[in-house]
Formats: structure tokens, C-alpha cells, sequence
């Protein structure tokens, strides 16, 4: 069974950082390009970043470039989310999710999802 699950997420203030993770089970783990999705309240569920198979091509959405940066460790099955600088407007659920494709950032793309977690910022 395939399973995606997030980690890391808490309350934070702004300006400072959090680190996600999110492990993967069930898949092969290397061949799945990932992603992070997030949604706040009232608002739909938006890319935020991905990457490819092996690591080697990313893409962030333009409010998080610079501050933001998403990795994977195909050895542990995981890929990760470091985010800096927070800001209020970050506050949401954020999403790992794996895709058959090389990269993408449209949800529909997307084969498996984590369940969320909740990530919130602080003044």
C-alpha cells in the first residue's frame, strides 16, 4: 500500500524557519517526481514546489523562491521542504504528493498524497 506522510510542521513566527519531511512507502521511490502543495483556509489547494526522479531539476512558485527550497534523499525515501523567512501568508496545510511524471505542477498529475500538515505562522 502506498503511503506518503508529512512530518515537521508546527507553529512558528515570522521570519523564522521549519524543515518538512515527508516518507514515501509503497512506491519506487526514485522514479516519482515530488511535490509540496499547500492550502489555506478558503482558498484552493496550490503548487508550491517539485522535483524531478533524481533531484537534478526544481521549480518553485514565485512567492516562495529565495526562501523556500525542496530536496529529496532517494535513499530514505523522503523529500524535504525547507522554509525560511516565513511569513504569515505560508500559513496552510501543506501536501507532499508523488507523481509518474517527470515534473509537474498541476495536482491532477499527481498519483499519491500525504494527508497534510498543518503549518502555521505567527506575528
Amino acid at each position: 500500500q502506498v503511503q506518503l506522510v508529512e512530518s515537521g510542521g508546527g507553529l512558528v513566527q515570522a521570519g523564522g524557519s521549519l524543515n518538512l519531511s515527508c516518507v514515501s512507502s509503497g512506491i519506487t521511490f526514485s522514479s516519482y517526481a515530488m511535490g509540496w502543495f499547500r492550502q489555506a483556509p478558503g482558498k484552493e489547494r496550490e503548487f508550491v514546489t517539485g522535483i524531478s526522479w533524481s533531484g537534478g531539476s526544481t521549480y518553485y512558485r514565485d512567492s516562495v523562491k529565495g526562501r523556500f527550497t525542496i530536496s529529496r534523499d532517494n535513499a530514505k525515501n523522503t523529500v524535504f521542504l525547507q522554509m525560511n523567512s516565513l511569513k504569515l501568508e505560508d500559513t496552510a496545510i501543506y501536501y507532499c504528493a508523488a507523481s509518474e511524471h517527470f515534473y509537474s505542477d498541476d495536482r491532477r498529475k499527481y498519483d499519491y498524497w500525504g494527508q497534510g500538515i498543518q503549518v502555521t505562522v505567527s506575528s
